[in-house]
């Protein structure tokens, strides 16, 4: 099986600074991380491929320092590894990220399924799987906590619902988002850590995949954030005495003055 998993390097710390001009994270000198999610996915590709044969390609799109979190895969199992790296990516909405990466993967070639994390601890949207599978013309089943069979062309998924979980099957290629429930990621292995070290990371960008700039990147996105701000923490307090009774008659009627009762 040819398994392709994309991930997402996401920073590592809560501290963020943002940038007021483009209204988007400042990455640059903050320690990154492959995105939690991702490496259940990663993991579950590199079970699938330990029980069926094949191999796992991961996809990023980022800049060149992305580079670290492709090698870390390659650690704990992938075989192969993409770089999406061009100035003309920057700024990407969910939609412009899902359409760069559709076009990496038609690029790459025959594969079998596609496995995402569930969504990614910066953007929170949970929309880039979706759309992929979308673009790219595929089934999809998201929240999945259990690769049930991948048997004759077909894959059988339990996936999460609020009520309990449901069963489905889906003809191959297809793409699953994973939740945390599906496995548990292993510890890169000493062989691993080596052969990351000196695996050849290929890098794309607009031209190799044959896109216009117009529709990839902040050009291309479909959505446009206008501004970006942490909003002020306000804290009032103020103890009430008297009898219990007039503490109940002084409380209601300030909550009656911020138009709460």
């Amino acid at each position: 099986m040819n398994i392709i998993v994309c991930l997402k390097q996401v920073p590592g710390t809560t501290e963020v600074k943002i940038n007021p001009q483009t209204n988007t994270l400042v990455r640059q000198g903050i320690e990154s991380i492959i995105n939690p999610f991702d490496t259940y996915a990663i993991e579950e590709a590199v079970r699938t491929k330990e029980k069926h044969g094949g191999k796992v390609t991961v996809i990023t799109m980022g800049p060149p320092q992305a580079e670290a979190a492709l090698r870390e895969a390659i650690s704990l199992g992938a075989d192969e590894a993409v770089l999406l790296s061009d100035r003309a990516f920057a700024g990407a909405d969910t939609w412009a990220t899902a359409f760069t990466l559709s076009r990496a993967v038609v690029k790459l070639g025959q594969y079998d399924l596609i496995i995402c994390g569930r969504q990614t601890i910066d953007g929170d949207t949970g929309q880039v799987g979706p759309e992929l599978a979308e673009m790219l013309g595929i089934p999809f089943i998201a929240y999945v906590s259990q690769v049930e069979e991948i048997k004759d062309g077909k894959l059988r998924a339990r996936r999460m619902v609020e009520e309990g979980h449901e069963v489905i099957k889906a003809g191959l290629p297809a793409l699953i988002t994973v939740s945390k429930e599906i496995n548990i990621p292993r510890l890169p292995s000493l062989r691993g850590i080596t052969r990351s070290r000196s695996a050849k990371i290929t890098v794309w960008g607009v031209a190799d995949l044959g896109v216009e700039p117009a529709n990839v990147g902040l050009s291309g996105s479909s959505t446009q954030v206008i501004k970006i701000f942490f909003p002020q923490s306000v804290c009032q307090a103020e103890i009430i005495t008297g009898t219990p009774e007039s503490q109940v008659e002084k409380l209601l009627e300030k909550l009656k003055g911020t138009n709460l009762v």
